[in-house]
């Protein structure tokens, strides 16, 4: 039998990297672990509809720093830095009153420009979410996305798949819509993948994404 592996995991050390990256830091694996995870938690909870794509963490002896992929930086930066300071002060405060301690290094919040949202699938997962939760037919809202998706030259296939009580249905059922091809089982494929939840009145609507971009090589990572 064949079992379904994360597309991300799949191929880690190959052509994706950790999104957690901790240099010379002391032997406090669990403590460590169960921060990355409550900075994540907040962090998807706090910036909730701004598009975020990636959070990755860097850890060193001195410094503790945070990347935020976004295709907002400027609403989340705000006028004059004032939203990443309130967003650092309240990662802070949080992250004390859940674990008991504060943290000893610098903290440090990097929010960088996703300059092709419609080619990745995390952005994709919301931007369909975001659709369902207005109240808007989800065929439509997956035709409209796969669309735009499409029309970005570097996107060679895409699949969104939908699982959960569908236009209100009492039954749950799952629906999708695949455009190109999605080589799941070539490590050498780029295919970004997310899972996104869409909270409606009558429960949740799961959403899955896969993004293909073509072939990576040594060559073309090199350049």
């Amino acid at each position: 039998m064949s079992h379904t592996v994360h597309p991300y995991s799949h191929r880690l050390g190959i052509i994706r990297d950790w999104k957690s990256r901790w240099f010379s830091v002391k032997p406090k694996y669990k403590d460590l672990l169960k921060e990355d995870l409550l900075i994540r938690a907040f962090l998807n909870k706090r910036l909730k509809g701004f598009f975020v794509s990636l959070v990755s963490i860097e850890r060193g002896q001195k410094a503790l720093k945070i990347i935020i992929e976004t295709s907002r930086p400027g609403v989340i930066i705000g006028r004059n830095g004032e939203g990443a300071t309130k967003l650092k002060d309240e990662l802070l405060k949080e992250l004390k009153r859940l674990s008991g301690t504060e943290i000893k290094q610098e903290v440090k919040i990097d929010i960088r420009e996703v300059k092709a949202p419609e080619s990745n699938a995390a952005i994709v997962g919301q931007m369909v979410a975001e659709g369902l939760e207005k109240r808007m037919p989800f065929r439509r809202v997956m035709k409209q996305i796969i669309s735009k998706v499409v029309a970005n030259r570097n996107v060679l296939g895409v699949k969104i798949l939908l699982a959960g009580r569908l236009g209100g249905a009492t039954m749950a059922r799952t629906e999708h819509r695949k455009v190109g091809r999605i080589p799941l089982q070539t490590f050498r494929a780029d295919i970004d993948f997310a899972r996104v939840e869409a909270m409606l009145p009558y429960g949740k609507i799961g959403i899955k994404v896969w993004i293909y971009k073509g072939e990576i090589f040594a060559k073309k990572q090199e350049e």
